[in-house]
């Protein structure tokens, strides 16, 4: 046999493991060196933990915070507008849906923030687009490769001791943390990642071809990256509640068994959805804000019981909202601007930022009143400390919701 095809059977049994992790140059030896035996008492605002929520398809905002004392509201919906009397309020104008009842013990203990009317200029509606300037805080007709955290962390790079800038979990992408230079774990089936880990023989071949050797490095790597993650998930103590078990919560088991874990990275993304509801919005609509927040409570439980709370700040995301009037589907199509949400021991609880009006549209849209880029600047002034950065052509303004 030729030595060829000794390095191409080698090359090939090596690639099949490379989709198990995604992640930079000295990753391991990081993960490895990196002391976190205090990492739950820093002070320091570096150490605290976004945990992005995506809701993947475009979220109904005004089927969310309902502007229940707005008669133009059930004009334009006369099937899916929630009834007044099932409207959880929030004020003598606004309300949640009924499906996020349990949010209402974190309004009332101001730990849950509504931003309201978030949106950004010449509004894109295709669902690839769309999610393309929210992750990489663009202006609408601008084009950028890097995400808005990816962009961040270069500038401002992670202390010493992280081990990755961001994990990915469920089956989204890296989003905001594509592009550059940014470490990246994606752990959308651990048990799995844990099983092949284990599995993986180690390779004894030796080669003068640098590609190979390169693989074969980062081969070894991932397999004891993702046994050293395990071996942290393992040993921690085990969280006393129990999540979910849809998709959502089971990611956001995963989320708070890392951070319980104290395994030592800046931001954890998940995923939710789709709430593409083009059609029979109402159950699909309520079953996934239902889920939405188990799976949100159980985080939350479990990071009040390891003094975590104050941490951790979660913001969710979507492409754009849905439009003010329902369609003959009994759903609703691409729209524009809508509500999200801060929660966190830190948040400053309330409604920021100004309602949409319902009768001063475009187009049949709403009109944005809060840049979303107004988010990211707060995450990276009030949350991580850090100096305010341009994104495009300009700042925005933080809003001023976070201790």
């Amino acid at each position: 046999m030729t030595t060829w095809s000794i390095h191409r059977r080698t090359f090939l049994q090596a690639a099949m493991a490379l989709p198990l992790l995604w992640l930079r140059p000295g990753w391991l030896s990081l993960l490895r060196a990196a002391d976190t035996s205090n990492f739950s008492e820093r002070s320091h605002k570096r150490e605290r933990i976004l945990l992005l929520v995506e809701l993947q398809g475009g979220n109904d905002g005004l089927n969310t915070v309902i502007p229940y004392d707005d008669a133009a509201y059930y004009r334009a919906r006369p099937q899916l507008a929630i009834p007044r009397d099932q409207v959880r309020q929030l004020t003598p104008k606004l309300g949640l849906h009924p499906a996020l009842s349990r949010l209402m013990p974190l309004w009332e203990r101001k730990e849950l923030a509504w931003l309201q009317g978030v949106g950004y200029p010449k509004p894109n509606r295709s669902h690839f687009r769309s999610i393309e300037i929210w992750d990489t805080a663009s202006d609408s007709e601008e084009v950028r490769d890097k995400g808005w955290l990816s962009g961040l962390f270069a500038q401002y790079p992670l202390p010493a001791g992280f081990a990755a800038e961001g994990v990915l979990l469920g089956r989204g992408d890296a989003g905001p943390l594509s592009g550059g230079t940014t470490r990246t774990m994606a752990l959308h089936d651990p048990a799995q990642l844990f099983r092949q880990a284990g599995a993986l023989k180690p390779l004894s071949a030796s080669t003068t071809n640098r590609a190979l050797a390169h693989i074969l490095e980062v081969r070894r790597e991932i397999s004891q990256a993702a046994i050293d993650v395990q071996q942290r998930v393992q040993e921690a103590p085990p969280l006393a509640m129990d999540f979910p078990t849809h998709k959502f919560g089971k990611q956001l088991e995963v989320a708070a068994r890392l951070i319980a874990a104290k395994v030592p990275v800046a931001v954890i993304k998940v995923t939710h959805g789709s709430f593409d509801t083009h059609a029979g919005q109402l159950s699909t609509h309520h079953r996934l804000l239902e889920e939405l927040t188990q799976g949100l409570m159980a985080f939350r439980a479990a990071m009040e019981q390891r003094g975590l709370w104050s941490q951790v700040l979660v913001m969710t995301y979507s492409e754009f909202g849905r439009r003010v009037g329902e369609n003959a589907s009994h759903g609703t199509d691409h729209g524009t601007a809508a509500p999200h949400l801060f929660m966190g021991g830190r948040v400053r609880g309330g409604l920021y930022g100004a309602p949409c009006s319902l009768t001063d549209l475009e187009g049949g849209d709403l009109k944005y009143t809060l840049d979303y880029r107004s988010l990211y600047a707060t995450v990276i002034e009030q949350w991580w400390g850090l100096p305010a950065v341009s994104f495009g052509g300009g700042r925005y303004p933080v809003v001023d919701c976070l201790t």
